[in-house]
């Protein structure tokens, strides 16, 4: 197959070579930072490669099959190719998929917040379904998934969740969900039993490796400490480990509960704070507020990216790409590829009708 030419992979392999090279530096190991940073991108390119083989396999496997079932006209074996076949292409439309994450973020990691909006309890629970919904998606792409602060609801649900998944092209599959949710169903909370809708917001950083250059002077800091909440052990509720930054002169915040110490939370705090700022300074330069964040909405009625009807009919549906499913459950269990990949092949589709204009 030529395929390799096509998903570039020659070049894989000399970006590959040149990063194990960088390994072999005496001092390569002295610098924390920027060893994780090349054993990193050394581990998303051998991934792609060995993506690409074991499609390659999976093709002669489905072309050897058909070639023994016409040749002894054995339908078993015929069926068996057929089956094969189907894998194969699947894996060929997810690896066709893979080469649109070409964005400068998208191989990072991903850090995620959702807050409620119009709608009270009703959102609060609309916002604890979508963590779970995103927890189920990591879950079955094998990615990392960790709460970094986590405020309940009053009634139920969440008030407010920041969360990291790691993965390869973690960032660059979740900024898709960037931007209102929104929910119509019979609402359990409702002893009428009426129709409520809710809303809630996503939004979508990557976790930047070379954050760590940003400058930051403590004397723009503000530094609350307070009681982590939630699950968590014997150290929740009784000591004030976790941490809220607000950076005073732009007015970003960041919290993080989910370390045992103070001095830990205030760690990952700072990384999550120096990857916004990062993003800011490259914002301010290069006009990439678009493509890194989108465009910010209001949490509430006609801003939403997308639809979730449980009732009186069964339908998830995006707005921007026309994607939709009727089996609302599987999406609400993770399954939310499908929305992704059309996400990915829309704005491709954007940004070369652009390009051309």
């Amino acid at each position: 197959m030529k395929w390799g030419i096509h998903f570039d992979l020659a070049n894989a392999q000399v970006q590959i070579d040149d990063l194990e090279q960088q390994t072999q530096n005496p001092d390569f190991w002295g610098d924390a930072s920027n060893s994780q940073s090349v054993m990193k991108k050394i581990k998303h390119l051998q991934n792609k490669i060995d993506h690409f083989k074991g499609l390659e396999s999976l093709y002669h496997d489905a072309l050897t099959l058909a070639e023994m079932g016409i040749e002894a006209a054995d339908d078993s074996v015929t069926k068996e190719a057929v089956e094969c076949a189907n894998t194969f292409i699947a894996a060929f439309e997810q690896l066709r998929i893979d080469t649109l994450l070409s964005g400068e973020y998208d191989a990072c990691n991903a850090v995620v917040t959702l807050h409620p909006g119009a709608g009270g309890t009703e959102s609060c629970d609309w916002t604890g379904m979508l963590l779970r919904m995103y927890g189920k998606w990591a879950e079955k792409r094998n990615f990392g998934f960790e709460i970094l602060d986590l405020l309940d609801g009053d009634e139920a649900g969440v008030k407010s969740v920041t969360f990291q998944i790691t993965g390869d092209n973690a960032f660059g599959y979740l900024r898709s969900e960037k931007g209102i949710h929104r929910l119509v169903r019979i609402s359990p909370f409702d002893s009428s039993g009426r129709r409520h809708t809710s809303f809630a917001s996503c939004d979508v950083m990557p976790e930047i490796d070379d954050a760590g250059t940003v400058e930051i002077n403590p004397e723009d800091l503000k530094v609350d400490t307070y009681r982590s909440g939630g699950a968590g052990g014997q150290h929740v509720n009784k000591t004030e480990s976790a941490i809220r930054i607000t950076h005073i002169p732009t007015g970003i915040v960041v919290q993080c509960q989910n370390e045992r110490s103070q001095i830990q939370n205030r760690d990952r705090a700072m990384k999550m704070l120096q990857s916004r700022l990062y993003l800011k300074q490259q914002e301010e330069h290069m006009e990439k507020l678009s493509g890194i964040r989108g465009e910010t909405m209001d949490n509430s009625w006609g801003s939403q990216i997308r639809n979730y009807v449980f009732h009186p009919y069964s339908l998830v549906k995006d707005l921007r790409t026309g994607e939709e499913t009727g089996n609302v459950q599987a999406v609400m269990d993770g399954n939310i590829d499908a929305f992704m990949n059309a996400y990915l092949i829309w704005q491709h589709k954007s940004n070369t009708e652009k390009q051309g204009s």
